[in-house]
C-alpha cells in the first residue's frame, strides 16, 4: 500500500484559503494527481487543503472524505523566550530553544518539556496517531509495536491532502523519529507530494518505508517557481526571506 501526503498550496492564511500563486499552484497539481492512482482521498476540514484539493477532484470526479483530524498541528505554546504572552504555533522553535535538549531528539520522551506538557502537545500527537493507525487498520494494517500486521495486504494508493506539521507528525509516527526532528528537519513547500509504502518482506509484517519527501516535480515542469513558504532565510543577511 502506498500513502501520499499532499501539502496544500501557497496558504492565505487570513481567509483560511489560497492566494492567487497557491490556486496555480493547486490547477498544476491536479495535473499530476489525474494521472496518478488514487483508490481512496481523504483531505482536512480546513479551506486551504479543500481548496488545494479542490481541482484535482473536479478534474477526475472525484470526491474525498473529510477527516478532522487531518487539520494543522492545532497546539499554540507561548513562544520560548518571547514577550509575555505571546503565543506561537507548539512546531516552530528556534534552533537555539531546542536543539541542546537531547530529550527533543527522542521519539517517545519529547514532549516532556514543561511548555509542550502544559498545553498538552503529546496527548494531541496521541491522538493523531491513534486515528491514523485506526485508518490504516481500515486499509488493511494493523500497529504492532514499530511495525504493522499485514492483517489484508494490498497494493492500494491513498491520497491525503493536508498540512506540513501534521503530515510530519505522521510521518514520525511511521517511521519512528521524534516530531521535533521531523518539524524543524524537514521541508515541504506548497503542493509538494510525499509517498511512503509498505514493505512486506516476510508474510504478515510490514513497514513503512518512505519512497519520496516534499516533491514538487509538477511546478518545474510546468515552470512555476517553488514557494519560499515553507522556508526561513538561508542567510540572515538576506533580508528579503522570512526569518521569524
Amino acid at each position: 500500500m502506498k500513502l501520499i501526503f499532499i501539502r496544500h498550496g501557497e496558504p492565505d492564511y487570513t481567509i483560511d484559503s489560497l492566494t492567487e500563486k497557491g490556486w496555480r499552484e493547486a490547477e498544476i497539481l491536479s495535473n499530476r494527481m489525474a494521472k496518478t492512482k488514487m483508490d481512496y482521498i481523504y483531505v482536512s476540514p480546513l479551506g486551504r487543503a479543500k481548496d488545494t484539493a479542490k481541482p484535482t477532484l473536479e478534474k477526475t470526479g472525484r470526491s474525498a472524505i473529510e477527516l478532522p483530524w487531518l487539520q494543522e498541528f492545532p497546539i499554540w505554546i507561548p513562544k520560548p523566550g518571547g514577550k509575555e504572552g505571546e503565543m506561537k504555533v507548539a512546531w516552530d522553535w528556534l534552533p537555539e530553544d531546542w536543539t541542546g535538549t537531547e530529550y527533543f531528539y527522542d521519539k517517545d520522551n519529547w514532549n516532556q518539556n514543561p511548555v509542550l506538557k502544559e498545553f498538552k502537545a503529546g496527548e494531541e500527537v496521541n491522538m493523531i496517531n491513534s486515528n491514523f493507525d485506526n485508518l490504516l487498520k481500515e486499509h488493511g494494517y494493523e500497529r504492532d509495536g514499530n511495525m504493522y500486521k499485514a492483517i489484508k495486504a494490498n497494493n492500494d494508493t491513498i491520497v491525503f491532502f493536508c498540512h506540513f506539521a501534521l503530515t510530519c507528525v505522521l510521518l514520525g509516527h511511521l517511521l519512528g523519529v521524534s516530531p521535533m526532528v521531523m518539524w524543524h528537519g524537514f521541508c515541504a513547500a506548497p503542493t509538494s507530494v510525499t509517498t511512503v509504502a509498505t514493505e512486506e518482506r516476510r508474510e504478515g509484517k510490514a513497514i513503512f518505508r518512505m519512497l519520496s519527501y516534499g516533491d514538487t516535480s509538477h511546478l518545474y515542469e510546468a515552470g512555476e517557481p517553488i514557494s519560499f513558504a515553507a522556508r526561513f532565510c538561508e542567510c540572515y543577511d538576506n533580508k528579503d526571506e522570512r526569518h521569524d
